[in-house]
């Protein structure tokens, strides 16, 4: 069993040797022609890393050849399947704008946006790319408007769009669970009537999305919130305002978990306003 494992770890360093043997030969040939074949072949084989360290090496060689429009999309193709997307978009940037009107500058114009989304970070952090991704896609599909990738482009700024939103819910349920904590709140702020503000523009930019009732919610819980802690001279407007929102919530979602705790915040309203009718 050993001999059988040395032999295999022999084999393979022997292979290893050989495969670097064999790229540093490519490398040192002045024979363009061959470096370009041997290139796409690594491309064919999936060998993507290797493919796109020759492709890149070769841009300024192929220069007004025959191969130079093929290169240039071959090394955006292979940096993508190497897992360098910020890297690939810019190379595909560069293809669409010196081949606008190639024979791959469609796909390319494709993958600038896929590139963008592949790159697209967690919910939590910046989402610069996210926002550049969706632009890609629509400039694709305003470019491109039949091409057979124009639905897989729509279904992408769909995700892209639930993460934008998502990141907005984020920042609302922020704000709210930060409640009356005013340290983050240096110009006089507050942090239940920025939720509000967050939810409610957030509703506006995406009228369709699946969160809409998590954002209702969090309007409705900030506005009783922000009624309890007012002052007189606003109290009465303010649980006037948040006993109209908790009935607009249950109107609009009537199986809603949340409905008791409308129905609690009703209740309460009706009572601060009652009071405040009796001592006037």
């Amino acid at each position: 069993m050993n001999k059988i494992l040395l032999f295999s770890v022999a084999s393979a360093a022997l292979l290893l040797c050989s495969c670097k043997s064999e790229l540093n030969a490519v490398y040192k040939t002045n024979d363009i022609s061959y470096r370009y074949e041997y290139a796409k072949e690594s491309y064919a084989l999936q060998k993507f890393q290797r493919a796109s360290l020759l492709f890149g090496d070769m841009i300024n060689a192929t220069k007004g050849t025959s191969n130079a429009e093929e290169c240039l999309y071959l090394y955006g193709m292979s940096t993508f399947n190497t897992g360098d997307y910020e890297s690939a978009a810019e190379i595909f940037k560069k293809y669409t704008s010196t081949y606008p009107k190639g024979i791959y500058a469609e796909t390319a114009s494709y993958f600038i946006g896929e590139s963008l989304y592949k790159g697209s970070p967690e919910v939590r952090l910046d989402q610069s790319d996210t926002y550049n991704a969706i632009k890609s896609f629509q400039d694709f599909m305003d470019l491109y408007p039949f091409s057979s990738m124009k639905e897989k482009a729509q279904n992408r700024m769909y995700e892209l769009q639930d993460k934008l939103v998502e990141k907005e819910l984020l920042n609302a349920k922020l704000y709210y669970n930060l409640g009356t904590y005013f340290g983050n709140c240096t110009s006089g702020g507050n942090n239940y009537e920025a939720c509000i503000i967050t939810a409610q523009n957030a509703l506006k930019d995406y009228p369709y999305t699946s969160y809409r009732e998590s954002f209702a919610s969090l309007i409705m819980k900030s506005k009783f919130e922000l009624a309890q802690q007012s002052v007189e001279a606003k109290k009465l407007d303010r649980f006037q305002d948040a006993e109209d929102e908790c009935y607009g919530f249950i109107n609009e979602y009537p199986d809603s978990k949340e409905r008791s705790v409308a129905e609690k915040f009703i209740e309460k309203c009706k009572k601060v306003t009652k009071e405040a009718k009796v001592e006037n």
